[in-house]
């Protein structure tokens, strides 16, 4: 067996993002969700050890499962030659995220971060049986050149998205990994329902979906879609405003939310949702991180965090977003924020915008209420400054806005922190 049939889904390069590099044995604590009931050479049955203590070289890996094959020739290439670039680039990309700075190469590192986050949650085993479903492949070499040929299919989606970096570095606990590690979390559509049965996902075009990938032990990226943070009183399971996956997008990289510093509770309530979206197989640091479930005071599916888990600051967020470019020969192009242009539905309706106006500000109070003047997440304001706190006046405003939420806006009661 040469070293292209034994394919990491999810890459070793990755895997070692989460293992402290002080660690003197480069192993993780592998857990399998789903240990198999073998026979032995005596004819007794008995169930595989769950917990093992492996390195990356053994975890997140599957024999051939890249491998493509006609009649009795069988072909390496896309662990080769498609993944190789991929990875690389990926591999360069998640660092810099990992480390993010405003002054940094955005531009250079945001497609090859997307792409293969893409792919990331395309080539796993889960993921591949879930785009098989949703293609209706019916065969594996199929599949895998359909993948090759939608290797941009989220971009669009998560490219307008409200992005966040969220920090554990002041945790006990850390980010653990899984056998999917792009993971998505609807508040409706908790673990036993329908969207999330066997290898099935939550539509990341759903309003309510988030987007976690954890970038490291300390670092994880939180994608919102934006009309859920401008109307959380909605139907978390309605489609976003033009959910078409394959057309351009305009992201203005210096909203990304950074600052946000993580409670131990808070990252144990991520690593439940990661381990719960896993299908087989996690793998962490340490042992105990491998049962968030018993860290934190266990409640319904829609109330981690209070509701507020994944959200980024409202308050660090602006409501704007047209998007106008002209150029010399008179060419120009005009979209809004959901990447609709002039002519398709919805672009810019009044109607639309009055009701998300009166919601976002609506739960900005909310944020403002709950969470005081201090902002979980700043971004790259005019001048260079961040906001980290809002000054008295602003509070005070902004607290006010609360009252004036639409009143067919629910929003389920949550505790105070």
């Amino acid at each position: 067996m040469n070293e292209f049939t034994r394919n990491h889904y999810v890459p070793q390069w990755y895997q070692y993002r989460f293992i402290p590099p002080a660690r003197k044995e480069n192993k993780f604590y592998y857990l399998d969700l789903k240990p198999e009931t073998r026979v032995s050479s005596g004819g007794q049955r008995y169930t595989r050890k769950a917990l093992l203590r492996w390195g990356p070289p053994l975890c997140f890996v599957q024999d051939d499962l890249y491998t493509t094959q006609f009649g009795s020739w069988k072909s390496t290439e896309i662990e080769e030659k498609f993944f190789g670039p991929i990875d690389d680039e990926g591999k360069r990309a998640v660092d810099f995220f990992g480390n993010f700075e405003y002054s940094g190469d955005v531009n250079g590192n945001l497609m090859p971060l997307l792409r293969y986050m893409n792919l990331q949650k395309l080539r796993t085993p889960k993921g591949l049986a879930h785009f098989a479903s949703l293609t209706g492949s019916t065969g594996k070499n199929e599949l895998l050149m359909l993948m090759q040929e939608l290797q941009r299919m989220y971009c669009a989606i998560w490219t307008e998205c409200v992005w966040s970096i969220a920090d554990a570095s002041e945790s006990e606990t850390k980010f653990i990994i899984s056998d999917h590690p792009v993971t998505v979390y609807n508040m409706g559509c908790f673990p036993g329902s329908r969207y999330c049965q066997g290898f099935s996902d939550p539509d990341v075009r759903m309003t309510g979906t988030h987007t976690l990938f954890p970038l490291s032990l300390d670092k994880s990226l939180i994608l919102t879609n934006l009309s859920w943070l401008r109307d959380p009183y909605g139907d978390p399971l309605k489609p976003r405003p033009n959910p078409d996956l394959f057309r351009g997008a305009i992201m203005k990289w210096t909203d990304i939310q950074t600052g946000r510093m993580l409670s131990d509770e808070e990252v144990n309530e991520i690593n439940f949702i990661i381990k719960s979206r896993a299908y087989r197989y996690i793998a962490a640091a340490e042992k105990e991180w491998l049962y968030p479930e018993d860290k934190f005071p266990r409640g319904r599916w829609d109330q981690l965090g209070d509701g507020y888990l994944l959200f980024p600051d409202p308050r660090t967020a602006s409501f704007g977003g047209q998007f106008i470019a002209g150029w010399e020969d008179v060419r120009s192009f005009a979209s809004d924020e959901y990447g609709r242009t002039p002519g398709q539905p919805g672009y810019r309706s009044k109607e639309v915008d009055e009701r998300k106006w009166q919601c976002f500000h609506a739960f900005r109070g909310e944020f403002a209420r709950v969470f005081g003047p201090k902002r979980r997440g700043t971004c790259f304001e005019i001048g260079g400054r961040q906001i980290t706190q809002d000054s008295d006046e602003f509070h005070k405003i902004t607290l006010a806005y609360e009252k004036q939420k639409p009143k067919n806006a629910h929003r389920r009661k949550r505790r105070r922190r």
